[in-house]
């Protein structure tokens, strides 16, 4: 059989990174060689994002300008699959007229069908499937899929279903199986990462590891609870780091900082979206937690672990939010002191609850000012926490080289720059001396490599 081969575009997220290793997984089991050029392409796969209509966008953008490649190459067989399949199919087909298959990732298992060859494998869940990895350092691997909480503003759990989780023996064996061949670093994956192995999730509001009615929530069957989970992951002989994303703060407890406080590879880094500072507005965003309540964790996280950076996502410009609800975000963000943000302007999302209920009704100016504003708000929190890194000596996992010069990311997820005049490997852990620092990034020397 004449070499067959394989290009994948990846959108959005580290569940999207995730998913297209499984693809990879899948079509390198039925003979195809991965290339990173479309005119050499057999089959060419979309791995589509929906969180924001730009994402959307640039997918439709891209499918557009294929039908030159595709005149010239008649075989080339087009697929669109992850987040965007939502969408009704029609629609689907009139926005990429030059797309051949429409595949729900959780239908993974079917490709090999859909392509005219006999999958090796048997039908099994896609989650279960192997993944070719990208990097032999660093690991992405979902828990849980899908999400049941219904952020008003959120498309998950209409583009990824209903939120379930992986057996925890399966996650502990492949997490063994990345440490023996020497992955440094493993994210754990969820849209609600510490509802891990909750039980009837939709039916019961879980708020800090309890149900509504004070009951320790049900867990399924094959599952343990998250700091169940974490502990039996972290008690794996190696030196690697363990990362998670992303925690919903109503979901988070004081075992789970406890455990993290604990543990030898959990690192010192959480990812906790807030959204917005204002009672009314997360509210409104179906966020089930309060401002008190999540500055409170956020300072209990930060006396139980001193050296934690924390990060938090933010929305701008939601639908009918008042400057002085914009101003209550910003007094959150200086008196949390992120260290990171990932701050976006409101995009309505078809089927959410925001997108039907309310009217987005914020000008594109006035979201692209707070954005800003939020932006250097942010840069102020972030520097100052840098600035007590400097001539600090902390641990950096080397994972890119560019122009002569390497980068990575120190335990606390900030971004580094090292330098030495030893040689320096891609994919290891060195204890870096900080020299340099802004609000957005960090340099030094290396002083040891482990």
């Amino acid at each position: 059989m004449e070499d067959k081969k394989y290009k994948i575009i990846t959108f959005g997220c580290q569940s999207n990174l995730s998913d297209s290793e499984r693809i990879s997984g899948v079509m390198e089991s039925i003979g195809f060689e991965k290339t990173d050029d479309y005119k050499s392409s057999d089959v060419l796969i979309f791995n589509t994002c929906s969180v924001k209509q730009a994402a959307e966008d640039r997918v439709f953008g891209q499918a557009r300008n294929l039908k030159e490649i595709k005149e010239k190459n008649k075989n080339l067989k087009i697929i669109l699959t992850g987040c965007m399949m939502h969408h009704n199919q029609k629609y689907l087909e009139t926005k990429a007229p030059f797309v051949d298959i429409f595949l729900d990732i959780r239908k993974l298992a079917e490709l090999p069908k859909k392509l005219g060859y006999e999958a090796p494998f048997s039908p099994q869940e896609y989650l279960s499937l192997e993944a070719k990895r990208e990097s032999n350092f660093r690991a992405f691997m979902p828990i849980s899929y899908g999400c049941n909480n219904f952020c008003a503003y959120c498309i998950v759990p209409f583009s990824r279903g209903r939120e379930y989780s992986r057996p925890y023996k399966e996650i502990v064996n492949e997490v063994k199986d990345l440490v023996k061949k020497g992955y440094k670093e493993i994210w754990l994956l969820g849209q609600n990462v510490n509802s891990y192995g909750i039980e009837n999730y939709s039916e019961k509001t879980v708020w800090a590891g309890k149900t509504r009615k004070g009951e320790k929530p049900k867990i399924k069957k094959g599952c343990l609870t998250f700091e169940e989970l974490l502990k039996k992951i972290d008690a794996i002989k190696g030196d690697f780091w363990i990362r998670f994303t992303s925690p919903h703060p109503k979901d988070f407890t004081d075992e789970l900082i406890d455990t993290i406080k604990k543990s030898k590879n959990i690192t010192k880094y959480i990812h906790l979206p807030v959204q917005a500072g204002d009672d009314e507005v997360l509210k409104k965003m179906n966020r089930f937690y309060t401002v008190k309540h999540y500055e409170k964790l956020v300072e209990k996280i930060r006396k139980k672990i001193p050296d934690i950076s924390i990060s938090t996502d933010a929305i701008v410009g939601f639908s009918g939010e008042t400057k002085k609800q914009f101003e209550n975000t910003k007094k959150l963000f200086r008196k949390a002191g992120f260290d990171m943000a990932f701050i976006s302007k409101y995009s309505p999302r078809p089927q959410t609850a925001s997108q039907l209920a309310f009217k987005d009704d914020i000008s594109k100016e006035e979201k692209e000012k707070r954005f800003r504003d939020l932006t250097n708000t942010l840069a102020k929190t972030a520097l100052a926490n840098n600035k007590k890194l400097k001539n600090k000596i902390v641990r950096a996992l080397v994972d890119e080289e560019s122009q002569g010069k390497f980068f990575g990311r120190t335990e606390g997820m900030k971004p580094i720059e090292v330098e030495s005049k030893e040689k320096i490997e891609i994919g290891r852990f060195y204890d870096v001396k900080i020299t340099n620092i802004n609000a957005w990034s960090l340099k030094g020397k290396i002083i040891s490599q482990n």
